[in-house]
């Protein structure tokens, strides 16, 4: 939390490093796209065939998009994207600056009076909040489209029936939330994982357990947050 503070004390002093910018962009976006979506897609897949597999029991396979709808593009896509990345992208940062903590490269930093949270932190979270909404469109898009691949090729389903499904529960409200979730999980991975690199003390054994934990600690934190969210957006105190 002291980290959060610091990073929007940052952004509003107006401190940022373009360079750095451009250069995690492509480490959370482009070079990030592909472990996203082939595990979306997969899950589209999966979901699509165990949900048809029980609608069709009860003659109500014309709302498996209905159901797709509401748990894979509201709840999965963006889960499933914030851990890829988080495994990715988060243990990399963590492991980038754990290292230039044990080997003294920080210190320098501050002899040449530059701040390692505009040099280091800042940089990376403008990068997380900005592309990991992004890669959630782009796992949303994949997932349908493996569900549409599973409902044609198995259940003789129309691909404008499932759209048509998707639809009737799918709102654009909906898509706003997808993205809301993209840009607070894209700060919390950045966040977390610049956090646990920046405390880094030891040698290449602790970098190690410093990458794990930021890791585990990242997806522990985006369950509970999407569970808080969830109840927010859903309209239901929390009791």
């Amino acid at each position: 939390m002291l980290l959060v503070g610091q990073v929007w004390l940052h952004l509003l002093q107006g401190k940022v490093y373009h360079r750095q910018i451009m250069e995690h962009l492509v480490t959370v976006g482009p070079a990030s796209i592909s472990p996203v979506l082939l595990v979306s897609g997969f899950a589209g897949m999966i979901f699509t065939l165990q949900t048809a597999s029980e609608l069709v029991k009860y003659d109500a396979l014309s709302a498996v998009g209905g159901a797709f709808a509401l748990a894979f593009c509201r709840e999965l896509a963006p889960i499933l994207t914030a851990s890829v990345i988080a495994g990715q992208v988060g243990a990399a940062f963590t492991a980038e600056i754990g290292t230039m903590r044990v080997t003294e490269q920080i210190d320098a930093l501050y002899m040449l009076k530059t701040d390692p949270i505009d040099y280091l932190v800042v940089p990376r979270v403008i990068a997380c909040c900005l592309m990991v909404p992004i890669m959630n469109i782009f796992s949303l898009v994949i997932g349908i489209i493996g569900g549409i691949f599973i409902i044609t090729q198995f259940y003789q389903m129309t691909p404008e029936s499932f759209l048509d499904s998707i639809r009737t529960l799918l709102e654009s409200s909906d898509v706003v939330v997808v993205l809301l979730k993209g840009l607070i999980f894209g700060a919390m991975i950045a966040v977390i994982s610049c956090s646990w690199g920046l405390t880094t003390k030891g040698g290449v054994k602790q970098i190690g357990e410093s990458v794990k934990a930021a890791v585990v600690t990242t997806w522990i934190s985006i369950f509970i947050v999407d569970f808080f969210l969830s109840f927010v957006i859903l309209g239901k105190p929390v009791l």
